[in-house]
């Protein structure tokens, strides 16, 4: 059974802010004539690696808010220069827009059930692709989503 994963997107205020986090970190891979992959190094490994790899996304929390996914491609064991292992998240560079789903803060990241992932905003039943991220966010606020 596939299983998801969240995680605080710190540092970043808005999708814009990822996007243009990521073309910078490509740009420097390119300038040293490196191939960029989408990662993300965090310091515990998932015991449900498997079920991860069975079609699961990272979905990111933005302003307390899951509003993007990435798919998970591979999960690889990084030893940093301090000697310690950690665990590099592996993702599809294409980002996915999703229905915004209010997150309290949380340390690491957290198992995301498939039927509680918030939808692709591609899914008409989602509503909401047109709006603005801040409108969408307030009226998550509200209540009124």
């Amino acid at each position: 059974m596939t299983v998801h994963l969240v995680k605080l997107c710190v540092g970043v205020d808005t999708i814009d802010d990822l996007e243009r986090h990521r073309a910078r970190v490509k740009a420097a891979a390119d300038q040293r004539g490196e191939t960029w992959q989408s990662t993300h190094v965090t310091r515990m490994s998932p015991k449900r690696a498997e079920e991860i790899l069975d079609g699961g996304s990272l979905y990111w929390v933005i302003k307390r808010v899951i509003q993007v996914r990435q798919r998970i491609i591979d999960l690889r064991e990084v030893v940093g220069d301090d000697g310690i292992k950690r665990c590099a998240i592996v993702m599809d560079n294409e980002l996915i827009r999703t229905a915004p789903a209010m997150r309290r803060p949380f340390q690491g990241w957290r198992y995301l059930k498939p039927e509680d992932a918030p939808a692709d905003l591609s899914d008409p039943a989602a509503g909401g692709a047109d709006l603005p991220a801040e409108l969408r966010r307030k009226l998550l606020e509200i209540g009124a989503w």
